[in-house]
């Protein structure tokens, strides 16, 4: 078997683009694997992990467009194939002439235009996201991989313009009951949501919806606007919106842990709400308890039932809640214990969402007496030395930016973390390996059959090996979802998968898994 490789210079296409071609490659039965990928050192390591790279590929740069196929014969052939399949993508956005050009365009031709969605290559996308606050347009800027620098100076510019800035990095929003980015079908209702965290914003609205609450306004600000340099500038504005919203009755704000005086200034500024806040600043230690109409919260699960019991009256009982909802796992556990060998002690997580990969952390700082180590760690001294192979305890959030250069979301495309799925299942000391599968709007069109199949393959190898693994998984979603919630999680289930009601349920049944 061959493997061929073509680079292309200075070429770029969108990741949607790429993923297309790799999978059209990949039906072939003479062709093993494939991949079109940006000429990024991590994406050379990414290659390197996947038995892809050759001499050839090791020379492209960051700009220029990898192509590389695996096959039994023909490999030129392929090659052809993909760049051909890439032109006619490129040729099918070009084939309507009636689509503005250019953002300024765009508000011009419609001029009810109150925001636009910029997604583009982060190089470019700050010059974008300046002409659309220009022409009086709110953004949410999906790209990532834009300077810190240009994300102060544009939300500092959205302020004067009494606009929001929602990025960079935004990956989900939910305005006036429109989806952006990645986001789900939930209910209209009383509960408005600041979120620093894409997957987080995800995973509490959808949690709500399935309480039976509804989300008012959902505003992702993206993940850096609570650090110190930022200043929380988007954040804050978009409370002081929902605050003057009439149809917002209780805030849910979700953060991972922001810079301890944009904390304080952040609680301050809560205390003197008129509505019921649940606040979750995930890993964070919190001054005081909760108080007046602020609630303090630990996971994603826990705020969005407290922002659900605050739509009613009462003192919310979340926590009695959630353990009534862990006793229903019992006969779960019992099948499970003593299925491990004397060498299996790890939790592998495989994480599409960074948000959830945190909260996993979070709750195994507490469960597990050994360290867990991540890419996107708790603690500094926990970070894996090399990304693309775990120790202990791990939890990989598959969406940071040394995988998503010049590759598909994990969201949307699968590749990567089934190959990393593959090189944990063979590890003698892997016991449970934990996912989450997120679902909804830009997602992949139905991830829980691409992984399902996966899974059936993996477990059957590892039982052949006289080893047993345990899948477990949440899914974020809802019914009304295009991919289905129960359908989704049925696929998962059929396919040996354990799936609980929320990524923190299944944080805490991998931890007991592992002990038992």
């Amino acid at each position: 078997m061959e493997i061929k490789t073509r680079i292309l210079k200075n070429q770029y296409h969108d990741s949607v683009a790429l993923m297309f071609a790799a999978k059209q490659l990949k039906q072939h039965a003479e062709v093993a694997d494939s991949a079109l990928i940006m000429g990024t050192e991590a994406n050379k390591k990414l290659l390197e992990q996947g038995g892809l790279l050759t001499q050839k590929a090791q020379t492209a740069h960051a700009n220029d467009l990898i192509i590389t196929v695996k096959c039994d014969a023909n490999a030129e052939g392929y090659l052809d194939e993909a760049q051909s399949l890439l032109a006619r993508k490129t040729q099918e956005k070009q084939a309507d002439a009636a689509l503005p050009k250019s953002v300024r365009s765009a508000a011009y031709a419609h001029p009810d235009l109150n925001l636009v969605v910029i997604s583009i290559a982060g190089a470019y996308a700050a010059r974008e996201a300046r002409e659309a606050l220009a022409s009086g347009l709110h953004v949410l800027l999906f790209s990532d991989n834009v300077s810190l620098d240009d994300e102060i100076a544009l939300k500092k510019f959205a302020l004067q313009q009494n606009l929001l800035l929602m990025g960079q990095g935004a990956g989900s929003a939910i305005i006036n009951g429109v989806g952006l980015g990645f986001a789900n079908a939930v209910t209209r209702g009383k509960i408005g949501i600041v979120s620093a965290a894409g997957t987080g914003l995800q995973e509490v609205t959808t949690l709500i919806s399935k309480k039976g609450a509804g989300i008012s306004q959902a505003i992702g600000t993206g993940g850096r606007d609570l650090s110190r340099a930022v200043g929380g500038l988007t954040f804050f504005a978009a409370i002081d919106a929902l605050q003057a919203d009439p149809q917002t009755e209780v805030l849910a704000l979700i953060s991972k842990p922001p810079d301890e005086a944009v904390t304080r200034g952040l609680i301050e500024k809560i205390k003197s709400s008129k509505k019921k806040t649940a606040l979750c600043l995930l890993g964070a230690d919190l001054p005081g308890e909760s108080s007046g109409n602020l609630y303090f919260t630990r996971t994603l699960e826990e705020c969005a039932y407290t922002a659900a019991a605050l739509t009613g009256k009462g003192k919310p009982d979340v926590m009695q809640t959630i353990q009534t909802e862990d006793e229903k796992l019992q006969p779960v556990i019992k099948q499970w214990q003593g299925k491990f060998s004397s060498n299996q002690l790890f939790i592998r997580g495989l994480f599409s969402g960074g948000t959830l990969c945190y909260e996993a952390q979070v709750i195994w700082k507490d469960l597990l007496t050994s360290p867990v180590y991540s890419n996107a760690p708790l603690e500094k001294q926990n970070r894996l030395k090399d990304t693309g192979r775990s120790q202990g305890h791990c939890a990989v959030d598959l969406g940071e930016e040394e995988f998503t250069l010049g590759r598909p979301h994990p969201m949307i495309d699968n590749d990567l973390r089934i190959q990393r799925m593959k090189e944990e299942a063979v590890d003698p000391g892997t016991a449970v390996i934990m996912l989450d599968v997120v679902i909804g709007y830009g997602a992949h069109a139905d991830p829980a059959a691409e992984l399902g199949k996966a899974i059936r393959q993996l477990s059957k190898e590892a039982q052949a090996d006289k080893r047993n693994i345990t899948f477990v998984a949440s899914v974020t979603g809802t019914e009304n979802d295009p991919q289905g919630l129960s359908r989704s999680a049925k696929i998962l289930e059929d396919a040996g998968v354990i799936v609980c009601g929320s990524n923190a349920q299944a944080a805490r049944l991998a931890a007991v898994l592992v002990k038992s």
